[in-house]
């Protein structure tokens, strides 16, 4: 594989797709999964015309990111920005699209990553930072998912775990704000809550509507995030929080926990709290223990971090964060944020600025920047100010 071969044609094929009708960024996201392509594909099947073979792919990769935008911006246009509380007040084919992509002829994870490119349309860097791992790992496996199907019959529609890993990863990729899709993911868990009387599509429902009631706290006018501690919490929309808790507490009532109702338990916990102060960080290090136990998930673990450095102190915290692998997504802020509230605010400048260079949106870059800045800013007053330790 000539690395610098691909280099060479990138411009080229780019122009190629621009000229055909392609925006230019759009055009780049196509470039880049005809490269990963091309890293899997070549070495053991070297194209006569590599620039043509590129033009090709990335064409068709642009089509099909074009297709599954349409898609869901047809599917967002029949779900209201304000989810209404109680049923549905209307079914399409959307979630059973849903059901028929979770193929039992496909592995959990390979579903998932199916059904989030083909239905969702999330594109392959947004699933694979969902599964923590590399682009071209997760072009590989949605590869995979695609062949395995080809030839099968979709009469068989697969499991309702799949179905709520996928709603839950697509509630996420709205909720983060890089593209709009909390709602539509909130209107499909209602449908298959009015379908399906198991506890844990009652806690995933919760979950949404937990986290979505706190929607408009958590930007600033100016776009920039607001962190939990510091949101307004009159904005936060009671109705929809009272409708999730009472959801919550009947889904617990019948005693199958899951990790959507210990998710949704923990955000309750923080809904109900007057102030960030009186949040029972006791109660919600417990949920932790039960969502870690059920998941044995790092990204559980680094959040339970957090938690057990708001119960115990941020030395027992930082105790915790220590067993984890520093390359877990927002590992660095987390001990940041840690350091920080122990009084080491040179080493949490620094891990700040290495949060953001890490982080996954421009929001979350922009905010890390922010206090890597002010703790900066503060150190510097403090060592020109010749009474700052006394």
């Amino acid at each position: 594989m000539d690395a610098l071969l691909l280099r060479s044609l990138t411009p080229g094929v780019i122009g190629i797709l621009v000229r055909r009708g392609a925006g230019f960024a759009a055009a780049e996201d196509a470039v880049q999964d005809a490269l990963v392509e091309a890293v899997r594909v070549w070495p053991d099947d070297p194209p006569r015309d590599p620039k043509g073979w590129l033009v090709t792919v990335a064409w068709r990769r642009f089509l099909d990111a074009a297709r599954a935008d349409t898609a869901r911006r047809r599917r967002e246009d029949l779900a209201d920005e304000e989810p209404a509380p109680g049923p549905a007040p209307s079914v399409d084919d959307t979630l059973q699209l849903y059901f028929l992509c979770a193929h039992p002829s496909l592995t959990p994870s390979s579903a998932v990553a199916l059904t989030l490119r083909a239905v969702g349309g999330l594109t392959t860097r947004q699933i694979a930072r969902a599964y923590l791992v590399p682009e071209a790992t997760m072009a590989q496996r949605i590869s995979r998912a695609k062949r395995t199907v080809s030839d099968v019959r979709f009469d068989r529609p697969g499991d309702v775990a799949t179905v709520l890993r996928v709603l839950y990863l697509v509630f996420n990729e709205g909720y983060s704000g890089d593209v709009d899709l909390s709602a539509e993911a909130i209107r499909l868990t209602r449908q298959l809550a009015a379908a399906i009387d198991h506890p844990e599509v009652a806690g995933l429902l919760a979950l949404m509507l937990l986290h979505h009631a706190r929607r408009g706290s958590r930007t600033a006018a100016d776009g920039s995030l607001v962190p939990l501690a510091e949101q307004d919490r009159g904005r936060w929309e009671t109705g929809t929080i009272a409708e999730g808790v009472g959801i919550l507490q009947a889904a617990l009532a019948r005693d199958r926990l899951g990790e959507f109702q210990a998710q949704a338990a923990i955000a309750a916990l923080h809904c109900d709290a007057p102030s960030a102060e009186e949040t029972d960080w006791v109660q919600i290090v417990e949920w932790y223990d039960e969502l870690a136990g059920l998941t044995d998930s790092p990204v559980v673990r680094l959040n339970r971090a957090v938690a057990v450095g708001e119960a115990d102190g941020p030395r027992a915290g930082l105790g915790e964060l220590a067993a984890l692998s520093e390359e877990l997504p927002r590992y660095a802020a987390v001990s940041a944020y840690l350091h920080e509230r122990d009084g080491e605010r040179a080493t949490a400048a620094r891990l700040y600025a290495e949060a953001a260079h890490r982080a996954p949106t421009l929001a979350e870059r922009d905010h890390l920047t922010r206090q890597a800045a002010r703790l900066n800013a503060a150190e510097a007053d403090r060592a020109e100010d010749p009474r700052g330790d006394i």
